[in-house]
C-alpha cells in the first residue's frame, strides 16, 4: 500500500485517535522504515511520539536528516502484512507502551542515548530500540530480568563449547536465563546448555523472527521457542545482513546483567558485545583459554587491557559478579585434604627425613631433621597413628603406599 502524501491512509495511522493500537501500528511502520541504532531517529520519535512521527514523515515535515534516513522506505506501508506475518507464527510486537517491555534493562540505553553525541556509526551507537519483535511464550521482561549474556566465536573449539554449555546450565540451575545471538559456535553451545538444564534462553537475532539463520539451527530455534524467546528489532522477512549483527550486539549487552566472553579471536563480534556492555556500565567477564589458542586471544586481550573485566571459570563466579551483593558468593575452589597440614613443625621434618625403602633408626632421622632424638621419638608414634610411617626391623620408613610429597586424603 502506498504511504506517500495524497495516497490511501496508511495502516499505521488507521483508526480513531484514541485507538491504543495506533501506537503499536506506528512503531511497526517505523521498525521497517528505519534501520535500528540511529540515535537521531530514536530521539526524534520519542520526542514526537510514534503516531505523530509517522504523520510528520508522510507529510514530509520531519527533519531533513530523518527523512533522508528513511529514504525510499517512506513509499511503502507493510504494517498490516508485518503484523499478520508475526501473528501467523505466534510472534508479537512489544513496544515501550507494553507491560512486558524490559524498561529496567533497557534504561541503560536510554541514558546512553541522552548522554551526548553517539556519532554516525550505527554499529557502535548505544540507543534504545523503537520496538522489538518477539516470538515465544515467556514475557520479555520476565525472561531477561535475571539474565547473563554468553557470547563467543563462531569457530569455537571443543573446550569453548563445553565451557559455554556448562556456564549456561549452571546459570539455569540457579534460576538465571542465558541470552546470546543464536549463531554458530559459542552462541549455540550456550543456548543448548541452558535448554539441557531446563532453563530459559533468549536468542537476539539480526534478522526477522520468522527466519532461521544459520539454516542448520532450525532444530535449535524450535527448541529455544519451547522454553524461551527469539527477539529482533527487524520485522518479519528481514534478512540477516552483515552490519545488522553488529547493531544487535548492543541489545544482547543491554538486556542482561553482564556479558561473559567464552572464546573470541583477535577480532570478533563477541569482543564488540563486551565493549558495548562496558559502555553501558554492565559487568564484563571473560573465560581464559589455552595461551596457544587463537580462539582465546580476544579473551586474553580483554583481561589484559581492561582492569574492569573479570576472569570467571564457572557459573558460580559469574553470579558472584552480577548477582546480589553478599548473597550470590562463589565457594572457594575445593582443596584436597592433607593430614600433613595439621602436623607440627618437628613432625613434618621427621616425616620428610624418613626414607621410602629401608627403615633407619631414630637418631639418624633426628640428625637429618635437625632435631633432638627425643623429639623424633615423641612424634614417630603420632606419624604411625596417621598411617604416614611404619616401623621395620631396621628402623622407620614411609608407610607403604605413602609418599611424604603426596597429599593424603
Amino acid at each position: 500500500m502506498s504511504a506517500v502524501p495524497g495516497g490511501p491512509l496508511p495502516a499505521a495511522l488507521a483508526g480513531d485517535a484514541d485507538d491504543p493500537g495506533r501506537s503499536r501500528r506506528a512503531r511497526a511502520w517505523l521498525s521497517r522504515a528505519f534501520e535500528p541504532g540511529t540515535a537521531e531517529v530514536v530521539r526524534w520519535v520519542e520526542q514526537q511520539g510514534p503516531v505523530a512521527a509517522v504523520r510528520a514523515l508522510l507529510r514530509g515535515s520531519a527533519p531533513p536528516r530523518v527523512l533522508a534516513l528513511a529514504g525510499s522506505r517512506l513509499a511503502e506501508d507493510r504494517t498490516a502484512d508485518d503484523l499478520a506475518a508475526a501473528a501467523r507464527i505466534g510472534a508479537r510486537l512489544v513496544t515501550p507502551e507494553d507491560e512486558e517491555w524490559p524498561t529496567v534493562a533497557l534504561h541503560c540505553l536510554t541514558l546512553a542515548a541522552a548522554g551526548g553525541d553517539q556519532g554516525g556509526d550505527r554499529t557502535t551507537a548505544l540507543v534504545p530500540p523503537l520496538a522489538l519483535w518477539v516470538r515465544g511464550r515467556p514475557r520479555l521482561d520476565h525472561a531477561t530480568v535475571r539474565s547473563v549474556a554468553v557470547v563467543g566465536s563462531r569457530a569455537s573449539t571443543a573446550y569453548g563449547n563445553h565451557v559455554a554449555a556448562d556456564l549456561a546450565a549452571g546459570l539455569a540451575d540457579r534460576g538465571w536465563s542465558t541470552v546470546s545471538g543464536g549463531a554458530l559456535g559459542i552462541d549455540a553451545a550456550a543456548h543448548r546448555g541452558a535448554l539441557a538444564a531446563g532453563g530459559t534462553t533468549v536468542a537476539v537475532l539480526a534478522c526477522g523472527v520468522d527466519r532461521v539463520y544459520p539454516r542448520q539451527h532450525e532444530a535449535l530455534f524450535a527448541a529455544v521457542l519451547a522454553e524461551g524467546l527469539l527477539v529482533s528489532e527487524w520485522p518479519p522477512g528481514c534478512a540477516s545482513l552483515g552490519h545488522r549483527f553488529l547493531v544487535r550486539n548492543r541489545l544482547i549487552a543491554a538486556l542482561t546483567a553482564g556479558t561473559v566472553v567464552v572464546e573470541a579471536a583477535a577480532r570478533s563480534g563477541a569482543q564488540a558485545t563486551a565493549h558495548r556492555a562496558r559502555g553501558l556500565g554492565k559487568v564484563v567477564m571473560a573465560v581464559p583459554g589455552p595461551v596457544t589458542s587463537a580462539m582465546s586471544v580476544g579473551c586474553h586481550q580483554l583481561l589484559r587491557a581492561d582492569d574492569g573485566v573479570q576472569l570467571v571459570s564457572s557459573a558460580a563466579e559469574v553470579l558472584e559478579a552480577v548477582g546480589e551483593l553478599g548473597v550470590d558468593l562463589a565457594d572457594p575452589p575445593a582443596r584436597p585434604d592433607d593430614v600433613r597440614d595439621d602436623l607440627p613443625d618437628v613432625a613434618r621434618r621427621v616425616l620428610d627425613a624418613c626414607p621410602v625403602r629401608v627403615g633407619v633408626p631414630p637418631e639418624r632421622l633426628a640428625a637429618i631433621a635437625g632435631c633432638a632424638e627425643l623429639d623424633a621419638l615423641r612424634v614417630l608414634p603420632v606419624l604411625e597413628l596417621h598411617g604416614l610411617v611404619e616401623r621395620t626391623g631396621t628402623g622407620w620408613r614411609v608407610a607403604r603406599g605413602r609418599s611424604p610429597g603426596v597429599h593424603a586424603r
